[in-house]
């Protein structure tokens, strides 16, 4: 799992034929035979895809399990399902945008990591967005899939992603998604749990890392954390936003719903320049998640 890790940060995400898109094509696929307006339909969705890829995995665990395969298959299932050198990456563009005044190509660029319209964002807000998706998604990207392959292994890793992708794909309050994808969203919330404060744990140890202070970072959590609609993103982004001494949160736009996120943190509004640290605290609590994956890997567990 640490080389994979490696070869994220090494090689970013694969370019052509990545498993979790051609897992997002199956997907689609399936949902248009399952798709109906109820949750059951949903939680079939979710358990013949999910399962299959859990199901799969463990197979291939079984498989390779005392040969000289396991190291190379654990190694590429994990490089394939981390994704923080990419999202620092996409982070990195969007203040290079910000940086040469092109605001169109900023709005742009921010859509391949938020969900919310920036078509009419000035630059301090879409510098908030970038933020606000590079705690989030150190979570959601790194930490968690660190911490699941940990205790479960090619199950815990490979499941973990096709639960979250889901999420991504159908785990919205829409009228085609609300019931058809509340398991998906529901199974999201409980397989980061752990994850996000493990995450939030270790932003606030790392704050001073970047200039900031670790009692700022556990003030804005015990806060601000519960403002935020989201259970798992509230504490990452309250403990990024105390880290960095920001402030982060407020009115989104989602497909024209807006959604107000409270507000997190007591600092002053994100600028440009906070992008840059913003990253250097995701490397360095994905570091940490890498440290704590290694030591819960040294214990039992069902990998085993």
């Amino acid at each position: 799992m640490l080389l994979g890790l490696l070869a994220d940060e090494l090689f970013g995400d694969p370019r052509q034929g990545h498993p979790v898109a051609g897992f997002g094509r199956l997907a689609q696929a399936l949902e248009r035979r399952t798709w109906r307006d109820d949750q059951l339909a949903g939680i079939a969705h979710e358990a013949i895809l999910v399962g299959g890829v859990a199901g799969a995995a463990a197979a291939l665990q079984r498989a390779t399990t005392g040969t000289g395969w396991r190291l190379p298959v654990t190694v590429a299932a994990t490089w394939v399902v981390l994704g923080g050198s990419s999202l620092r990456r996409e982070a990195a563009a969007v203040d290079a945008l910000l940086s040469a005044d092109d605001l169109p190509a900023a709005r742009q660029r921010i859509r391949n990591l938020v969900g919310r319209d920036p078509s009419n964002l000035a630059a301090d807000e879409l510098a908030r967005a970038c933020v606000e998706s590079v705690a989030e998604n150190t979570s959601d990207a790194v930490v968690a899939p660190l911490f699941w392959g940990a205790v479960a292994g090619l199950p815990g890793l490979l499941g973990y992603r096709a639960v979250n992708t889901l999420d991504a794909m159908i785990g919205h309050r829409t009228p085609r998604y609300r019931n058809f994808g509340w398991a998906a969203a529901r199974l999201d919330d409980l397989a980061n749990w752990i994850p996000a404060r493990l995450c939030t744990a270790l932003t606030i140890a790392a704050a001073p890392l970047v200039g900031g202070s670790s009692t700022a970072a556990l003030r804005a959590v015990r806060r601000d954390a519960h403002h935020h609609p989201s259970p798992n993103a509230g504490p990452v982004e309250a403990a990024f936003a105390g880290a960095l001494g920001v402030r982060l949160g407020g009115r989104n736009s989602y497909q024209g719903q807006v959604e107000d996120r409270g507000t997190l943190g007591d600092g002053p509004p994100v600028t440009r320049a906070d992008i840059v640290r913003a990253n250097r605290l995701a490397l360095i609590v994905s570091l940490g998640a890498a440290a704590t994956a290694a030591l819960l890997g040294r214990t039992p567990r069902l990998a085993k």
